[in-house]
């Protein structure tokens, strides 16, 4: 685990919820003016998901990693309503104004990269860089049925080891080469220890319910052109990582994204599902190139 320090912030949205996020800051005083990375998770996760950037980046950059509204140490909705992108990129909007955070470099994993594709479209102006790790404008129909068997499925365990056990049940197959140890690390970024003393996933299992309900609608969620907004992202550096094993982001789908967005880089980490932790060597070395980039 990583020793790199933060502070704890939180921020209020629209309707009254107290949002988390970590703020890792800049001790280099030759770079105290770059803008911020913003990380901005994935459907289940939180925060603690961005430690390998903030490990690699911290210190020469000002790091800050979100928890969405549901996860971590950000309050629940009262609304269950409000689990949809939208909201969240609403949340991260009042973000910025109150972090005041004039610009920053977003990196944003599978949910966290929509989010940032769609903060992007409506704020150009904020955005140095963008890093989109393992989504893309069409999202595989297997990777998405795989998420909904799994997601607000309230799981606890007795210890760790026990956790770490049900991921590598879960996702072994997406991290072939991960051992226990591994696990163990993702265990305690993606759980918590719960009231009762057992271990329990850091989110509201009601997160779910806007799947449920659009199956219970039509039986599945309607599908949305993606592209315009992909297409329509500012003219920054922005890169796009894949996991060679995804069952959400497509190969295909990765070459159509570099023959239609143009001046994207593309890189694909190996042996590796969906989503990488981007601290992968092939990951991180392509987060350090756009970085040099950003102006």
């Amino acid at each position: 685990m990583m020793n790199q320090q933060w502070q704890d912030g939180t921020w209020q949205s629209a309707d009254g919820l107290s949002l988390h996020y970590r703020d890792y800051p800049c001790t280099d005083p030759d770079s105290a003016a770059r803008p911020p990375i913003l990380c901005l998770p994935g459907l289940t996760r939180n925060a603690r998901d961005f430690e390998p950037v903030a490990e690699a980046f911290a210190g020469k950059w000002r790091v800050i990693a979100v928890d969405f509204r549901g996860r971590g140490d950000s309050d629940y909705a009262r609304d269950t309503a409000t689990y949809v992108p939208a909201t969240y990129v609403a949340d991260i909007a009042a973000l910025l104004e109150q972090a005041r955070l004039e610009r920053v470099i977003t990196i944003g994993t599978s949910l966290g990269g929509l989010v940032s594709v769609m903060l992007a479209n409506a704020f150009p102006d904020r955005i140095a860089g963008m890093v989109i790790n393992d989504i893309g404008p069409v999202i595989e129909p297997a990777g998405l049925a795989r998420i909904r068997e799994y997601v607000g499925q309230g799981r606890s365990f007795p210890t760790w080891m026990h956790a770490a056990r049900y991921l590598k049940e879960l996702n072994g197959a997406a991290f072939p080469d991960y051992t226990i140890g591994d696990w163990l690390v993702q265990a305690k970024r993606l759980m918590t220890l719960g009231n009762g003393g057992r271990i329990v996933l850091d989110y509201d299992m009601r997160i779910a319910e806007p799947f449920m309900a659009a199956e219970a609608a039509g039986g599945s969620t309607p599908e949305v052109d993606l592209w315009p907004a992909f297409r329509s992202l500012p003219m920054v550096p922005r890169l796009v990582v894949r996991g060679e094993l995804s069952d959400i982001l497509a190969a295909s789908t990765l070459k159509a994204m570099e023959r239609k967005i143009a001046g994207l880089e593309t890189v694909t980490v190996p042996r590796t599902g969906h989503a990488p932790t981007l601290g992968e060597p092939a990951a991180r070395a392509a987060i350090a190139r756009l970085l040099e980039n950003v102006a």
